[in-house]
């Protein structure tokens, strides 16, 4: 199993900015191969398991509806993340990978909930605990989100994984009237509109400032798990295009940090899709879209960045990194659950720099 450096963890100074990051001196074995998924049934059989085994990932990413919570009562909560433990399947993934993760609305309590879930610290007591989390951990013991950073590889092939918390302090989302998503339904689209204003956020002023310092850590390759989509745009659900101004304070964010190498991964969809944009970014951003391991969704609405088509059977996501080739190559996969490719896309590392 691949050692981890946790960034906002074991440095947790830093992490706010204040010192220098001090890194472990032995060389960290090199990571190149990356699965990750979301949206799981815990009720379910999770077939998938057998899939995402083959492909022998270093890291597993979890990124959000781990489980189907939506409750207030915490012993309930409880009680659905221990079926989850006791899938034969998730305990063979624990034992060989290096598992990591973030809630989504689902296993955060509630659907489509933000910062007004009333129970969200015994959640995220809840959900640390069962990922393991250390008790003097900075991600247990900060009075907000449960967002963090992991760093994996040596110098040179270094692999940064930022999972941001877009749950513990956003503000509501705005939906259309009944009229309006009557019309929409039609094409598969969701009530979601965009929301603007100077007190509306999808992240909180100290993981902003905590987003920036991770973005300046030195690191080859940047994947950035949120657990909603990024680039998806005009589906109606949940995604960053509802809080427009706080995506483009991301994408400037990468730009004004130098931040070379960021991939978006992301899930909460029950479909999965490629996703590119490359008009006003600092380089073309790619996101790959995985839902769900147990839960799929066939009335796929338009969206203005899909690149091809889409997959709403059961899925997960994979991405390998060829280091031996002198300019790093880089595969991003969606492979179903006899893990059958179904959709590919191959980038080099060149093309994930920002021109100065």
């Amino acid at each position: 199993m691949v050692r981890r450096l946790l960034l906002s963890l074991c440095l947790a100074a830093f992490a706010f900015g204040m010192g220098t990051p001090v890194f472990a001196q032995e060389e960290q074995p090199v990571v190149d191969t990356i699965a990750f998924g979301s949206c799981a049934e815990q009720d379910r059989q999770q077939l998938i398991w057998d899939a995402v085994l083959a492909s022998q990932p270093d890291v597993f990413v979890f990124l959000g509806d781990n489980i189907y919570g939506d409750t207030e009562d915490m012993d309930e909560l409880r009680a659905k993340y221990e079926l989850l433990g006791a899938k034969e399947g998730y305990q063979r993934l624990q034992a060989t990978t290096d598992v990591i993760a973030i809630w989504d609305d689902h296993d955060y309590g509630a659907n489509d909930a933000g910062m007004e879930y009333p129970m969200k610290e015994e959640s995220k007591q809840i959900f640390l605990d069962f990922f393991g989390e250390p008790e003097d951990s900075e991600r247990r013991l900060r009075d907000g989100g449960i967002y963090t950073a992991y760093l994996y590889g040596p110098e040179g092939q270094r692999v940064q994984v930022i999972l941001p918390d877009l749950r513990w302090d956003r503000t509501p989302v705005n939906t259309v009237s009944d009229a309006e998503y009557e019309e929409l339904a039609l094409i598969g689209a969701g009530p979601y509109t965009t929301t603007v204003g100077a007190d509306v956020h999808m992240l909180g002023a100290e993981q902003w400032a905590w987003l920036e310092e991770q973005l300046r850590q030195p690191a080859e390759l940047r994947i950035i798990g949120t657990s909603i989509p990024f680039l998806q745009d005009g589906t109606g659900w949940e995604t960053w295009t509802n809080f427009p101004d706080e995506r483009e304070r991301l994408i400037r964010l990468i730009e004004e940090t130098g931040a070379n190498g960021v991939i978006f991964i992301t899930g909460d969809t029950h479909w999965a899709q490629f996703s590119k944009r490359t008009t006003d970014v600092p380089y073309a951003l790619w996101e790959v879209n995985s839902s769900g391991l147990t839960e799929n969704w066939e009335w796929v609405p338009p969206d203005k960045n899909r690149l091809g088509s889409y997959y709403f059977e059961d899925n997960y996501g994979l991405i390998r990194i060829n280091w031996d080739k002198e300019d790093p190559e880089i595969t991003l996969e969606i492979r179903a659950v006899d893990n059958d490719l179904v959709m590919q896309n191959t980038i080099r590392l060149s093309e994930l720099q920002v021109q100065q």
